[in-house]
């Protein structure tokens, strides 16, 4: 499996990764930004965006796929930043394949199997009848009968497109996310990984806490911190500006 790539400036190769229901295209602001320093290759994961669909979703898969990318991109050492979902990505290539990944950036995702907090937006997403769909409005409308976040709505619509027969449909492959959700909430494992690892939190989130520092450390023992405040999940999107700065900092190190 190729995954969909976009490639964007020069300099030492930094890889991104998105998070759970969303695309490449989430990245906009910071491929913009780090492509003026860095080689900059944004990937779609399986069963996202433009990249191939397939019945098997787990980590495991995700970072053979990410291998597949850099050897047929001739990539023998990368920087390597993914959020959430892409985050754990992320993580388990760097424990598969360590000696590929100079640094190695998370964020807002620990290293830890979390509990279901999807059944929301995967019942909303449900709920929208692609097939007699005339509108993206009519599908926030219908989206903001379970999510009440106009962002969060935007977020998830942005998978919509009008296909070759001029339907609305999905580019992610919804109902394997759905089958293989557990999968997708399990922890990567493997052998530690001593390079420099920076986990970016966003200060109102609740998905990387404090009691999560010990499986950090467990399999990162280089890990450092940094916290966005007033920033949620996204970090990336809501305060892009200091997101970016962080970033740039630690690979200038």
């Amino acid at each position: 499996m190729l995954l969909h790539f976009q490639r964007h400036g020069q300099g030492e190769p930094l890889v991104i990764l998105h998070g759970l229901f969303g695309t490449l295209e989430n990245w906009g602001a910071q491929i913009k930004e780090l492509s003026e320093h860095f080689d900059v290759i944004a990937a779609d994961l399986r069963n996202h965006g433009r990249s191939p669909h397939s019945d098997e979703m787990n980590y495991q898969a995700m970072s053979n796929d990410l291998l597949d990318l850099l050897d047929h991109l001739q990539l023998e050492h990368i920087n390597l930043m993914g959020h959430s979902m892409g985050g754990k990505a992320a993580m388990q290539f760097a424990l598969d394949h360590p000696e590929r990944v100079k640094r190695l950036i998370v964020v807002d995702i620990a290293p830890v199997e979390y509990p279901p907090h999807h059944n929301d937006v995967i019942a909303g997403l449900n709920q929208i009848d692609l097939l007699n769909l005339k509108s993206r409005g009519d599908a926030d409308r219908t989206l903001s009968e379970y999510i009440d976040s106009a962002a969060t709505r935007a977020f998830l619509l942005k998978n919509l497109y009008r296909n070759e027969h001029k339907q609305f449909a999905w580019r992610m492959n919804l109902p394997v996310l759905e089958q293989q959700y557990a999968r997708i909430s399990e922890s990567p494992e493997g052998s530690r990984y001593t390079g420099e690892v920076l986990f970016i939190k966003g200060g109102e989130s609740n998905y990387l806490m404090a009691e999560h520092q010990q499986p950090i450390q467990q399999l990162f023992p280089h890990a450092s911190f940094k916290i966005i405040a007033g920033a949620g999940h996204l970090p990336h999107v809501e305060k892009p500006t200091a997101f970016t700065r962080l970033v740039e900092n630690f690979l200038a190190q």
